[in-house]
């Protein structure tokens, strides 16, 4: 196993311990790194500062959600240990549990999709909002100007954020991976004026939290 994720934080476990036993599975060949998955950034930074204390090694990414309806962990509250340590994002649901794919706007919900499934109705009331779909609507004049599908726009939005290392794709066939892995030719067409017209239609991305306007105003 190449990459060992370490799923939502346990609070009960000392950080010492937790360390020392990834550094166990990596010592006896069952891994060879280790990552957190949807971990609080005061938890990495623990995580990553006791490794480094012990002179073992520590996790180097977080598998968390991203998207353009889900933005606070990877472009604010993350922001600390990517520029302290590097870490790198593992994404999951870049598409918003395919809200961002257009397949809902005409108002139904299709056969076989996320939504329609038992067990995630609940999903709607989050993602499935006037207000995303309109927010989906008002990104069609971009994508087709570009030439591509809204699923290619979403992914590729997520695809150009630098820290973005890894996005994870859900596609439930062939025809959807196909066009899922067709975003990358067009990614260099995601210019920085292009995010900036998505940005505005979403108007969502989080702004800078208390202490980095407080270092902001002390070097200034």
């Amino acid at each position: 196993m190449r990459l060992f994720l370490y799923t939502r934080y346990d609070p009960f476990t000392p950080m010492d311990e937790i360390v020392r036993a990834f550094n166990y599975l990596i010592d006896t060949g069952k891994t060879f790194y280790w990552a957190t998955s949807e971990w609080p950034v005061e938890r990495i930074m623990e995580a990553c500062e006791v490794a480094d204390k012990l002179n073992l090694v520590k996790p180097i990414a977080d598998q968390c959600e991203y998207s353009l309806i889900v933005r606070d962990n990877l472009d604010k509250a993350y922001h600390s240990v990517f520029e302290k340590f590097g870490y790198g994002t593992t994404i999951w649901s870049p598409l918003g549990s395919g809200v961002l794919t257009g397949k809902y706007l005409d108002g139904n919900v299709p056969e076989g999709s996320r939504m329609s499934l038992k067990g995630f109705e609940g999903l709607g009331n989050f993602y499935l909002t006037e207000e995303n779909l309109k927010k989906v609507a008002d990104m069609k004049p971009i994508a087709e100007r570009l030439g591509c599908s809204l699923t290619q726009l979403s992914l590729g939005f997520c695809y150009v954020n630098p820290h973005v290392s890894t996005v994870i794709l859900g596609a439930t066939s062939v025809k959807q991976l196909e066009e899922n892995l067709a975003t990358l030719k067009i990614v260099e067409k995601l210019t920085p004026e292009v995010i900036q017209e998505i940005e505005a239609i979403w108007q969502n991305k989080p702004g800078p939290s208390r202490t980095e306007q407080m270092v902001f105003r002390v070097r200034a």
